[in-house]
């Protein structure tokens, strides 16, 4: 499997963010994207994602046959915002995504051992600090089997600890053939990956 990105152009409110961006991702590879805020970054995952239209350049998946015949079938997401209801327990979010995403992995309760919250599945999402919410979101990563990640700043909010253990997950999920593309102000310990540093912000 191979994630491509020929001359990707993006635009946010109908101005460049950033063009000319290429890069080529294998099974087992991981690409850090660096850049000043307003480089593009976020635009970029988000563009590779489907989320956001291309302004020029292609980006495909190749290689993902009749189970991940699509960049968005084959892509984990995780943005700035978490994406869980508030208002629904830890655990309700995490089977809804498993149910969305399909083809589970890891079960709810395994999901929030691994990310450090064991025990507390039957919280509203709404009463966790943000470090918890971030480590929740993290456990959508777990709970279903997509090839590629797609992650913006994911540490944020994260403490150290939690920052070690993300970066075990993606570690593994590479060693396991998997790929991750991550924005990021931080360095994420992720051993021998490709790095993409992004422009100037755009006026």
């Amino acid at each position: 499997m191979r994630l491509i990105a020929e001359n990707l152009g993006g635009e946010r409110g109908g101005a460049a963010v950033f063009s000319g961006i290429g890069f080529a991702l294998e099974a087992g590879q991981a690409l850090v994207v660096t850049g000043p805020n307003g480089s593009g970054k976020s635009t970029l995952l988000r563009v590779v994602a489907g989320l956001l239209p291309k302004a020029e350049g292609r980006v495909l998946l190749e290689g993902g046959g009749e189970e991940f015949p699509s960049i968005a079938s084959a892509c984990h997401y995780l943005g700035h915002q978490n994406a869980m209801k508030t208002a629904l327990s830890v655990t309700e979010n995490l089977r809804f995504w498993r149910e969305f995403h399909g083809e589970g992995r890891l079960d709810v309760e395994e999901a929030l051992e691994t990310v450090g919250l064991g025990g507390i599945g039957h919280l509203p999402f709404g009463y966790l600090s943000t470090g918890q919410r971030r480590r929740a979101a993290i456990a959508k990563l777990l709970v279903s089997h997509r090839p590629l990640w797609l992650l913006d700043e994911p540490t944020a909010g994260l403490d150290k600890a939690s920052e070690e253990r993300l970066a075990g997950l993606m570690t593994a999920h590479c060693a396991d053939g998997g790929m991750v593309v991550a924005a990021t102000h931080l360095p994420l310990g992720l051993e021998g990956a490709k790095a993409l540093a992004m422009g100037e912000a755009f006026p």
